[in-house]
Protein backbone atom coordinates (compact mmCIF):
# COMPACT_ATOMS: atom_id res chain seq x y z
CA UNK A 1 0.00 0.00 0.00
CA UNK A 2 1.23 3.49 -0.86
CA UNK A 3 0.01 6.87 0.31
CA UNK A 4 -2.90 8.35 -1.64
CA UNK A 5 -4.85 11.59 -1.61
CA UNK A 6 -8.29 9.95 -1.68
CA UNK A 7 -9.45 6.63 -0.23
CA UNK A 8 -12.92 5.32 -1.11
CA UNK A 9 -14.26 2.69 1.28
CA UNK A 10 -17.23 0.57 0.21
CA UNK A 11 -19.14 -2.46 1.43
CA UNK A 12 -19.04 -4.34 -1.88
CA UNK A 13 -17.13 -4.48 -5.13
CA UNK A 14 -19.07 -2.27 -7.60
CA UNK A 15 -20.39 0.15 -4.94
CA UNK A 16 -17.65 2.68 -5.71
CA UNK A 17 -18.28 2.42 -9.44
CA UNK A 18 -21.98 3.15 -8.96
CA UNK A 19 -21.64 6.03 -6.50
CA UNK A 20 -18.38 7.97 -6.88
CA UNK A 21 -16.39 6.61 -9.83
CA UNK A 22 -16.69 9.84 -11.80
CA UNK A 23 -15.33 11.84 -8.88
CA UNK A 24 -12.34 9.51 -8.51
CA UNK A 25 -11.64 9.63 -12.25
CA UNK A 26 -11.80 13.43 -12.21
CA UNK A 27 -9.48 13.70 -9.21
CA UNK A 28 -6.95 11.37 -10.84
CA UNK A 29 -7.07 13.45 -14.04
CA UNK A 30 -6.29 16.48 -11.86
CA UNK A 31 -3.14 14.79 -10.59
CA UNK A 32 -4.48 13.29 -7.37
CA UNK A 33 -4.01 9.67 -6.36
CA UNK A 34 -6.78 7.34 -5.23
CA UNK A 35 -7.32 3.85 -3.86
CA UNK A 36 -10.34 1.74 -2.94
CA UNK A 37 -11.03 -0.56 0.01
CA UNK A 38 -13.84 -3.07 -0.55
CA UNK A 39 -14.87 -4.44 2.83
CA UNK A 40 -16.44 -7.73 1.64
CA UNK A 41 -15.86 -10.20 -1.17
CA UNK A 42 -19.56 -10.32 -2.08
CA UNK A 43 -19.82 -14.03 -1.40
CA UNK A 44 -23.53 -13.95 -0.49
CA UNK A 45 -24.65 -11.97 -3.54
CA UNK A 46 -27.43 -13.43 -5.66
CA UNK A 47 -25.41 -13.22 -8.86
CA UNK A 48 -21.84 -14.23 -9.64
CA UNK A 49 -19.23 -15.39 -7.14
CA UNK A 50 -16.57 -13.80 -4.97
CA UNK A 51 -13.85 -14.98 -7.37
CA UNK A 52 -15.60 -13.59 -10.42
CA UNK A 53 -16.29 -10.27 -8.72
CA UNK A 54 -12.63 -10.02 -7.74
CA UNK A 55 -11.58 -10.29 -11.38
CA UNK A 56 -14.23 -7.75 -12.39
CA UNK A 57 -13.04 -5.33 -9.70
CA UNK A 58 -9.47 -5.58 -10.97
CA UNK A 59 -10.58 -4.65 -14.48
CA UNK A 60 -12.65 -1.75 -13.15
CA UNK A 61 -9.69 -0.50 -11.11
CA UNK A 62 -7.63 -0.19 -14.29
CA UNK A 63 -10.37 1.85 -15.98
CA UNK A 64 -10.65 4.11 -12.93
CA UNK A 65 -6.88 4.59 -12.76
CA UNK A 66 -6.60 3.54 -9.11
CA UNK A 67 -3.23 3.30 -7.45
CA UNK A 68 -4.42 0.31 -5.40
CA UNK A 69 -7.52 -1.71 -4.53
CA UNK A 70 -7.71 -4.03 -1.52
CA UNK A 71 -10.36 -6.29 -0.03
CA UNK A 72 -10.64 -6.89 3.71
CA UNK A 73 -12.76 -10.03 3.47
CA UNK A 74 -15.33 -9.03 6.07
CA UNK A 75 -18.52 -11.18 5.97
CA UNK A 76 -20.86 -10.17 3.16
CA UNK A 77 -24.27 -9.19 4.58
CA UNK A 78 -22.63 -9.34 7.99
CA UNK A 79 -20.32 -6.34 8.39
CA UNK A 80 -20.09 -5.35 12.04
CA UNK A 81 -18.62 -2.33 13.78
CA UNK A 82 -16.51 -3.76 16.59
CA UNK A 83 -13.16 -2.89 18.17
CA UNK A 84 -11.60 -5.62 16.02
CA UNK A 85 -13.01 -4.44 12.69
CA UNK A 86 -12.25 -0.81 13.56
CA UNK A 87 -8.64 -1.69 14.31
CA UNK A 88 -8.28 -3.66 11.07
CA UNK A 89 -9.73 -0.90 8.91
CA UNK A 90 -7.80 1.76 10.84
CA UNK A 91 -4.51 0.03 9.94
CA UNK A 92 -5.40 0.19 6.26
CA UNK A 93 -6.38 3.86 6.56
CA UNK A 94 -3.04 4.60 8.20
CA UNK A 95 -1.10 2.84 5.47
CA UNK A 96 -2.86 4.75 2.71
CA UNK A 97 -2.78 7.98 4.80
CA UNK A 98 -5.45 9.76 2.72
CA UNK A 99 -6.49 13.36 3.19
CA UNK A 100 -10.03 12.57 1.96
CA UNK A 101 -12.08 9.44 2.68
CA UNK A 102 -15.23 8.67 0.70
CA UNK A 103 -17.73 6.50 2.58
CA UNK A 104 -21.17 5.03 1.84
CA UNK A 105 -24.36 6.85 2.72
CA UNK A 106 -25.27 6.75 6.40
CA UNK A 107 -28.79 5.50 5.61
CA UNK A 108 -29.98 2.97 3.05
CA UNK A 109 -31.75 -0.33 2.46
CA UNK A 110 -28.69 -2.57 2.66
CA UNK A 111 -27.43 -3.12 6.23
CA UNK A 112 -23.85 -3.50 4.99
CA UNK A 113 -23.92 0.02 3.56
CA UNK A 114 -25.21 1.58 6.77
CA UNK A 115 -22.73 -0.29 8.95
CA UNK A 116 -19.88 0.42 6.52
CA UNK A 117 -20.56 4.15 6.82
CA UNK A 118 -20.46 4.00 10.61
CA UNK A 119 -17.44 1.70 10.62
CA UNK A 120 -15.56 4.01 8.26
CA UNK A 121 -16.19 7.09 10.41
CA UNK A 122 -15.19 5.30 13.61
CA UNK A 123 -12.11 3.74 12.00
CA UNK A 124 -10.92 7.12 10.74
CA UNK A 125 -11.07 8.36 14.33
CA UNK A 126 -9.32 5.27 15.69
CA UNK A 127 -6.61 5.63 13.04
CA UNK A 128 -5.54 8.82 14.80
CA UNK A 129 -5.07 7.16 18.20
CA UNK A 130 -1.38 6.31 18.62
CA UNK A 131 -1.84 3.58 21.24
CA UNK A 132 -4.19 1.48 19.09
CA UNK A 133 -2.25 -0.78 16.70
CA UNK A 134 1.00 1.15 17.35
CA UNK A 135 2.86 -0.94 14.75
CA UNK A 136 1.51 1.44 12.08
CA UNK A 137 2.04 5.22 12.48
CA UNK A 138 -1.16 7.07 13.33
CA UNK A 139 -3.01 9.08 10.69
CA UNK A 140 -6.41 10.73 10.79
CA UNK A 141 -7.97 11.86 7.47
CA UNK A 142 -8.93 15.50 7.11
CA UNK A 143 -12.42 14.94 5.68
CA UNK A 144 -15.04 12.21 5.26
CA UNK A 145 -17.50 12.50 2.37
CA UNK A 146 -20.61 10.33 2.11
CA UNK A 147 -21.95 9.22 -1.29
CA UNK A 148 -25.71 9.79 -1.46
CA UNK A 149 -26.62 8.67 -4.99
CA UNK A 150 -29.79 6.50 -5.03
CA UNK A 151 -30.99 7.76 -1.65
CA UNK A 152 -34.79 7.63 -1.56
CA UNK A 153 -35.40 10.22 1.15
CA UNK A 154 -35.06 13.90 0.15
CA UNK A 155 -31.56 14.58 1.50
CA UNK A 156 -30.05 17.62 -0.16
CA UNK A 157 -26.38 17.09 -1.06
CA UNK A 158 -23.77 19.30 0.54
CA UNK A 159 -22.16 19.57 -2.88
CA UNK A 160 -22.22 17.91 -6.31
CA UNK A 161 -19.16 17.11 -8.42
CA UNK A 162 -19.46 17.79 -12.16
CA UNK A 163 -18.58 14.46 -13.80
CA UNK A 164 -19.86 15.25 -17.29
CA UNK A 165 -16.50 14.58 -18.95
CA UNK A 166 -15.86 11.48 -16.83
CA UNK A 167 -19.29 9.89 -17.09
CA UNK A 168 -18.71 7.49 -19.98
CA UNK A 169 -15.54 6.23 -18.27
CA UNK A 170 -17.64 5.64 -15.15
CA UNK A 171 -20.13 3.65 -17.26
CA UNK A 172 -17.27 1.59 -18.67
CA UNK A 173 -16.11 0.76 -15.13
CA UNK A 174 -19.62 -0.31 -14.13
CA UNK A 175 -19.73 -2.44 -17.26
CA UNK A 176 -16.87 -4.56 -15.92
CA UNK A 177 -19.33 -6.17 -13.50
CA UNK A 178 -21.11 -8.37 -16.01
CA UNK A 179 -21.86 -10.96 -13.33
CA UNK A 180 -23.92 -8.40 -11.43
CA UNK A 181 -25.58 -6.28 -14.07
CA UNK A 182 -25.86 -8.00 -17.44
CA UNK A 183 -29.50 -8.74 -18.15
CA UNK A 184 -30.89 -7.21 -14.95
CA UNK A 185 -32.92 -4.06 -14.51
CA UNK A 186 -32.05 -3.40 -10.90
CA UNK A 187 -29.30 -4.17 -8.41
CA UNK A 188 -28.48 -3.24 -4.84
CA UNK A 189 -29.82 0.17 -3.96
CA UNK A 190 -30.87 1.07 -7.49
CA UNK A 191 -34.57 1.77 -7.82
CA UNK A 192 -36.63 -1.26 -8.97
CA UNK A 193 -38.59 0.68 -11.59
CA UNK A 194 -38.12 -1.66 -14.54
CA UNK A 195 -35.53 0.46 -16.35
CA UNK A 196 -32.19 -1.00 -17.48
CA UNK A 197 -29.58 -0.41 -14.81
CA UNK A 198 -27.33 1.88 -16.85
CA UNK A 199 -30.31 4.06 -17.74
CA UNK A 200 -31.06 4.47 -14.04
CA UNK A 201 -27.43 5.41 -13.40
CA UNK A 202 -27.61 7.93 -16.25
CA UNK A 203 -30.88 9.44 -15.00
CA UNK A 204 -29.58 9.79 -11.45
CA UNK A 205 -26.38 11.46 -12.66
CA UNK A 206 -28.37 13.78 -14.93
CA UNK A 207 -30.63 14.80 -12.04
CA UNK A 208 -27.73 15.71 -9.76
CA UNK A 209 -25.90 17.35 -12.63
CA UNK A 210 -28.92 19.57 -13.25
CA UNK A 211 -28.61 20.93 -9.71
CA UNK A 212 -25.25 22.48 -10.64
CA UNK A 213 -26.12 23.30 -14.27
CA UNK A 214 -24.04 20.39 -15.58
CA UNK A 215 -24.91 17.37 -17.67
CA UNK A 216 -23.92 14.77 -15.07
CA UNK A 217 -23.05 14.99 -11.38
CA UNK A 218 -22.26 12.89 -8.32
CA UNK A 219 -23.70 14.06 -4.97
CA UNK A 220 -21.99 14.04 -1.58
CA UNK A 221 -22.98 14.85 1.98
CA UNK A 222 -20.77 16.01 4.84
CA UNK A 223 -21.76 16.31 8.47
CA UNK A 224 -19.73 19.51 8.78
CA UNK A 225 -20.69 22.93 7.45
CA UNK A 226 -18.68 23.92 4.38
CA UNK A 227 -16.52 27.05 4.68
CA UNK A 228 -16.54 29.83 2.07
CA UNK A 229 -13.86 32.54 2.09
CA UNK A 230 -14.96 34.52 -0.98
CA UNK A 231 -18.70 34.68 -1.69
CA UNK A 232 -18.07 36.30 -5.08
CA UNK A 233 -16.60 33.00 -6.29
CA UNK A 234 -19.67 30.86 -5.59
CA UNK A 235 -20.24 28.69 -8.65
CA UNK A 236 -23.93 27.99 -9.37
CA UNK A 237 -26.03 30.92 -10.57
CA UNK A 238 -29.39 31.63 -8.93
CA UNK A 239 -30.97 32.38 -12.32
Amino acid sequence: MTRVDILAIAAHRDDVELTCAGTLIKAIKQGRSAAVVDLTAGETGTRGSAELRAAEAERAAIILGLRDRVNLGFPDSGIVNTPETRAELAKVIRRFAPRIVIAPAQQGRHPDHRVAAELTRDSCFVAGLAKIEPSVPKHRPHKILHCITYREEPLKPTFVVDVSEEFEQKIAAIGCYASQFDGVVQAGEVYPNGEPLLEIVRHQAAHYGSLIRARYGEPFFTTETMRVDDITQLEVSTF
